[in-house]
C-alpha cells in the first residue's frame, strides 16, 4: 500500500515538472514572436535642421538634393520695383531663391534690410523671436555722409552689404580680364571735349567739394552739363550716347570717402570716354581700374592746370589714345540706369553670396566700421 501511494506521488510531482517546463517554454515562445508594445515614434527634427543636416553631408549615401537657400527681401529699397528673375537674366546670378513675400520670413535664411527703411523706432525691423538660424544683412550702398545712424542696430546684423571693398558682400561692377588681347577697339567719334550728367546739387549731400571744383575748372574751360541738377535732364536712350560723344567725362562723386567709387567712373569706361575723377585719392582708384585709364583732379595743382592739360590732349591725338591702352586687356560693361534698377545690382551680389556661404558670421558695431 505504501509502494503505491509513494508511486502516485512521484508520478504527481513529475507531472507537475512538466507542466511548469510546458508553461515556460510557451511563456518564451510567446514573448519573442508577438508584437512589441506599441510606443510614440519620436519626434521628427525641424524641417530646417534636416535640411541643413542633409547638405552638409558631402558624402551621404542619401544623395539629398540641396536646395537654394531663400533671401527674403524685406523691403523694396526706395519702393524701387524690378523682376525678381533679373538676378539670372542680366548678371546669371541663380544661387538663391529671392522673394519680397515676408509670410516665409520664419523658414527664410537671409533678410535683407535696406538701412534707410529702417525707422528711429526700429519698428519696421523684422519681428522676434528672430531664427537662430537666419541671418540678417545690412544693406547700405551710400556714403557716411548720406547715411543717418539709427541707434540700436550696431549689433544685429551678421553680414554687410554696401561699396565698401572691406564689406562682407562688396557690391561693385568690375573689369573684366580678356584671355586674347583686343586690338581691335576704336574710340567712338567725338563731338564735344568736356561732358558732365549731374542729378543731384543739394549741399547737404556733400556736392560742396565736387561744385567748387567744377565752377573753378568752367572758368578756364568749357563744360557740357546735363542733368535735374542743371535743369537739362537728359534721357535714359540719350545717356550713353552723350558720354560716348565726349573726350573726357567728370566723374565727380559727391561726397570723398575710401572706396567710394561709383556708376559715375562705370559710365565713361564702358562707352570710351576718359574719366576724370574726384573722389578718393588715385591709389583707391587703381585697386579697381589701371592706372592709365583715368586723370584724377589730384595730379594737377589746381583746377586751371587740369583745363589745360584737357586742352592740350585734345589736339595730341596720340597721346589721348594711351588712355585706351587698357583695353587691349580688359573690357568695362554698362550699368543699369533706369531709376527701378538703381538696386539690381547690390540685391543680386547678396543672392550671389548666400548662395555661395553658408558659414555663420556676426558684424559687429557696423558703425564703428563705416564711420571709422
Amino acid at each position: 500500500m505504501s509502494s503505491t501511494s509513494s508511486s502516485g506521488s512521484l508520478f504527481c510531482r513529475l507531472a507537475s515538472i512538466v507542466a511548469i517546463a510546458c508553461f515556460v517554454s510557451l511563456s518564451t515562445m510567446f514573448f519573442y514572436t508577438s508584437p512589441m508594445i506599441s510606443r510614440p515614434p519620436p519626434l521628427p527634427a525641424p524641417k530646417h535642421y534636416l535640411e541643413r543636416t542633409y547638405t552638409n553631408l558631402s558624402n551621404s549615401s542619401l544623395n539629398a538634393k540641396e536646395e537654394k537657400p531663400v533671401l527674403l527681401l524685406w523691403v523694396w529699397p526706395q519702393d524701387y520695383h524690378f523682376d525678381l528673375s533679373d538676378c539670372k537674366t542680366i548678371y546669371n546670378i541663380d544661387g538663391c531663391h529671392l522673394t519680397d513675400d515676408r509670410s516665409l520670413y520664419s523658414n527664410t535664411d537671409a533678410v535683407l534690410i535696406f538701412h534707410r527703411a529702417i525707422s528711429q523706432d526700429l519698428s519696421t525691423l523684422p519681428p522676434s523671436p528672430r531664427p537662430s538660424f537666419q541671418k540678417w544683412i545690412w544693406m547700405n550702398v551710400e556714403s557716411p555722409t548720406n547715411t543717418q545712424k539709427i541707434p540700436g542696430i550696431e549689433n544685429l546684423f551678421n553680414l554687410t552689404l554696401s561699396y565698401r571693398e572691406d564689406s562682407d558682400i562688396p557690391v561693385r561692377l568690375r573689369l573684366t580680364s580678356r584671355k586674347i588681347p583686343d586690338e581691335d577697339f576704336e574710340i567712338p567719334k567725338k563731338e564735344r571735349l568736356i561732358c558732365w550728367v549731374v542729378s543731384n546739387n543739394l549741399d547737404w549731400t556733400g556736392v560742396g567739394t565736387r561744385n567748387a571744383y567744377f565752377h573753378e575748372l568752367s572758368k578756364h574751360v568749357y563744360v557740357h552739363v546735363y542733368g535735374k541738377a542743371y535743369g537739362s535732364f537728359l534721357d535714359y536712350k540719350d545717356y550713353y550716347p552723350t558720354i560716348a560723344s565726349c573726350k573726357f567725362y567728370l566723374s565727380f562723386e559727391n561726397s570723398i570717402h575710401k572706396d567710394y567709387i561709383t556708376e559715375k567712373l562705370n559710365g565713361p569706361l564702358a562707352v570710351g570716354t576718359v574719366p576724370v575723377v574726384l573722389g578718393p585719392p588715385r591709389k583707391n582708384y587703381e585697386r579697381f581700374i589701371p592706372g592709365d585709364s583715368f586723370i584724377h583732379v589730384n595730379d594737377f595743382p589746381d583746377p586751371k592746370s587740369l583745363a589745360e592739360y584737357l586742352k592740350g590732349l585734345d589736339v595730341d591725338d596720340e597721346a589721348y589714345r594711351r588712355y585706351f591702352n587698357w583695353r587691349r586687356h580688359f573690357s568695362a560693361r554698362p550699368h543699369l540706369i533706369l531709376q527701378n534698377q538703381e538696386f539690381v545690382l547690390a540685391i543680386c551680389t547678396a543672392c550671389d553670396y548666400v548662395g555661395r556661404h553658408k558659414e555663420y558670421k556676426q558684424a559687429h558695431n557696423i558703425y564703428e566700421w563705416f564711420f571709422n
